[in-house]
């Protein structure tokens, strides 16, 4: 049986004993495993004081199933949840321009983890996902994350569109992506704080969120297809949000 509250992986595991020690409960490591990224988490779970225990392949397999541990799994204390009221505080007292992801309603969890990944590599201050019809916070989307779930704060929005007024009336622009929007996403301002929202793949936005955002952005598409994935839609956002700040 898969245990929920984990991270499996090398990248992900070394992430979790780096960034939050204080959170793991223990590290079950493959026995007999002996080469240089193993060490390397080990030694970094001496320095951090976490604990770590060798265990067989079958008992690392009971843990994340068929996931691909590659002789390491990270068992938590707790959940990690991060507060809807702590990402608004720090808004508030933000001296930069903040850059946030806004997901609504992705429900695949490689899609998550890989949106994760690309917001962690482009500096994002935090991803924001709904509770509702949106996949959690599992061993999958660490694993695919690669690290960055560790490092980037994931907040779960009970009602995304009211979070979103929260986030405009501390002065956050927040576009929405559209493919029937009239401005693409090259001609927008990225250089201010600004939320960036992604919808589902097959549905897009909802209509209430859409409505919500202060404007409508579209991806240039020159073949047939008519939609991205969501997470190839994220990097295309967040690193034009990148490519005009490092220009400015």
């Amino acid at each position: 049986m898969v245990v929920k509250n984990i991270s499996y992986g090398l990248h992900s595991s070394l992430a979790a004993i780096q960034q939050h020690p204080f959170h793991i409960q223990e590290i079950c490591l493959l026995e007999h495993r002996q080469d240089k990224r193993i060490q390397e988490i080990k030694d970094q779970a001496v320095t951090n004081n976490v604990h770590c225990r060798s265990v067989d392949k079958g008992e690392l397999e009971k843990l994340c199933g068929e996931g691909n541990h590659q002789g390491v799994v990270v068992i938590y204390k707790e959940q990690q949840t991060n507060s809807e009221a702590v990402l608004l505080e720090h808004c508030a007292k933000a001296t930069s321009p903040l850059l946030l992801l806004v997901l609504d309603q992705i429900v695949d969890p490689h899609n998550l983890g890989a949106c994760m990944r690309t917001a962690e590599a482009a500096g994002a201050n935090a991803v924001i996902s709904s509770t509702r019809n949106s996949a959690p916070l599992t061993p999958t989307v660490r694993k695919v994350a690669c690290g960055a779930a560790e490092r980037i704060p994931l907040i779960f929005a009970k009602n995304l569109a009211r979070f979103i007024d929260e986030l405009k009336q501390l002065g956050v622009w927040v576009y929405g992506t559209q493919p029937t929007a009239s401005k693409l996403i090259y001609e927008a301002d990225f250089t201010r704080s600004v939320a960036l929202v992604i919808g589902a793949e097959s549905a897009g936005m909802r209509r209430l969120v859409s409505e919500k955002c202060d404007e409508l952005l579209k991806l240039p598409m020159c073949g047939e297809m008519a939609s991205l994935n969501a997470s190839v839609a994220t990097g295309i956002g967040l690193f034009e949000a990148v490519r005009q700040r490092q220009m400015n």
